[in-house]
C-alpha cells in the first residue's frame, strides 16, 4: 500500500463529512436564508434613494426610516382604500345575494335553453350553508394553530425589516467590513458586483412599476367600458396585486373585479372574467418578457426560465428574487468573462444579415433575355 493512500482515504472522509455537514446546516438555516436574501433584495430596492438623501445631508440611518416610513404609508393607503371597498362590496353581496342567484339562473336559462329550477336551488341552500358554517366552526376551533402562525409570520416580517434597515443604514461600514478581509483586486470586484446588484433591481422594481401601470390602465378601460362600479381603484387592485405579488397576486387581483361586476350583471361578470384571462396571456407572452428585457437586459426565455427555478428552489419568495439576482449574476459574468470573435458560418448568422445576403445574391442573379 503507497504511504499516501491511508492519508488520501482520511482527506476525501473529512471532505465528505464536512459537505453532509454544510448541508444539515444549509437546510436547517433555509428559513433564515431565506429571510437574508429578501432583505438584501428589499435594501438593493432602496439604496439608491437612501443614497440621495445621503448626499443631501441626511444621515443614512434617518433616510432610510424616511423611506420606511414612505412605504408604510402607500402600504396603508392601498389598503385602507382597497378595505373599504371589499368590504362594502361584500356587505352589498350577502344582502343581495338571492337576487343575484335568481338573476344568474334566469340568465343561464334564457342564454343556454336551460330549464334550472330556482326553487331547488333554494332548498338546497340551507343544507349548503350548514356545512359551510361547521366548517368555519372547525376552522375557528384549532385556534392555537392559526395564532401561531400568524405570530411566527408577524416575527419573519419584523426580521426582515430589522435586516433591511441594518444592510441599508449601515451599508458603507457593512462593504468596509466585507472588504477588510479581502485583498485590492477581490475587493473591487465585490464592489462592482454589489454595484450591478442595486442597479438591476432597479431595474426589476421599474419593470414591475411599468408593468402595474399598464395592467392598471388597461384594466381600468375594462372595467369603466363594462360599467363596472369603482373602476378605478379596482384598476389599482389589479395592477399592483399581479406584479408585485408572487404566484397567487393574479389570482387575487383577477376575482375581485369578477365578484364586483357580478354585482352589475352575470354577463358583465362573464366578459370581466373573459378580459382578465386574455389580458393575462397578452401580458405573459408580449408585454412581460419584452419589458423584462429591456429593463433587465435580460432575454425572455431567460426571464421565464429563473421565474420557475425561483419558484422550484425557494418557492413563492423565488419568483420575486430570481429575476434581479439572475440579472446580476448575468451582467457581472459579462463584465468579467472574455469574448471571442464569432466564426463565420450560417448557424451564427443573425436573422437580419441572412435576409440582407440573400437579397444582394438575388440581385447579382444573371438575368435571362426578356
Amino acid at each position: 500500500m503507497p504511504p499516501w493512500l491511508p492519508k488520501a482515504f482520511v482527506l476525501a472522509g473529512a471532505i465528505t463529512l464536512a459537505f453532509v455537514a454544510g448541508l444539515w446546516i444549509v437546510e436547517r438555516l433555509r428559513d433564515l436564508l431565506v429571510l437574508l436574501l429578501i432583505s438584501l433584495f428589499l435594501a438593493f430596492a432602496i439604496e439608491p434613494a437612501v443614497n440621495w438623501l445621503a448626499r443631501r445631508g441626511w444621515r443614512r440611518g434617518a433616510g432610510t426610516a424616511l423611506m420606511f416610513l414612505v412605504i408604510a404609508v402607500l402600504l396603508a393607503g392601498f389598503v385602507g382604500g382597497i378595505g373599504s371597498l371589499l368590504a362594502t362590496q361584500t356587505s352589498n353581496l350577502i344582502d343581495e345575494f338571492p337576487g343575484y342567484v335568481t338573476g344568474v339562473i334566469d340568465w343561464i336559462n334564457s342564454t343556454f335553453g336551460t330549464d334550472l329550477s330556482r326553487e331547488t336551488l333554494f332548498q338546497r341552500l340551507p343544507t349548503v350553508t350548514q356545512q359551510l358554517s361547521g366548517q368555519l366552526s372547525a376552522l375557528a376551533g384549532n385556534v392555537w394553530v392559526i395564532g401561531a402562525t400568524a405570530f411566527e409570520v408577524i416575527f419573519k416580517g419584523l426580521a426582515v425589516l430589522l435586516f433591511t434597515f441594518y444592510l441599508s443604514a449601515e451599508g458603507p461600514q457593512f462593504r468596509r467590513t466585507v472588504c477588510s478581509v479581502l485583498p485590492p483586486h477581490r475587493q473591487r470586484q465585490v464592489l462592482t458586483a454589489w454595484e450591478i446588484a442595486v442597479d438591476k433591481t432597479g431595474g426589476y422594481i421599474y419593470s414591475r412599476a411599468l408593468l402595474a401601470l399598464v395592467s392598471g390602465v388597461a384594466h381600468y378601460i375594462a372595467m369603466a367600458g363594462l360599467g363596472v362600479p369603482y373602476a378605478a381603484t379596482l384598476a389599482l387592485w389589479v395592477g399592483v396585486l399581479s406584479q408585485f405579488i408572487p404566484v397567487i397576486g393574479t389570482y387575487l387581483a383577477g376575482a375581485v373585479p369578477v365578484l364586483i361586476a357580478l354585482t352589475a350583471a352575470p354577463s358583465t361578470a362573464l366578459w370581466m372574467l373573459l378580459f382578465i384571462v386574455a389580458y393575462q396571456q397578452l401580458e405573459n407572452y408580449l408585454l412581460q418578457p419584452r419589458i423584462t428585457a429591456r429593463t433587465m437586459a435580460m432575454h425572455p426565455a431567460v426571464a421565464f426560465g429563473l421565474v420557475l427555478a425561483g419558484a422550484a428552489v425557494v418557492g413563492p419568495a423565488g419568483v420575486l428574487l430570481a429575476l434581479p439576482l439572475g440579472a446580476s449574476v448575468q451582467a457581472f459574468a459579462g463584465a468579467y468573462i472574455r469574448r471571442y470573435d464569432i466564426e463565420e458560418h450560417p448557424l451564427t448568422e443573425a436573422p437580419a444579415r441572412r435576409s440582407r445576403d440573400a437579397r444582394a445574391r438575388w440581385s447579382r442573379r444573371p438575368r435571362g433575355p426578356r
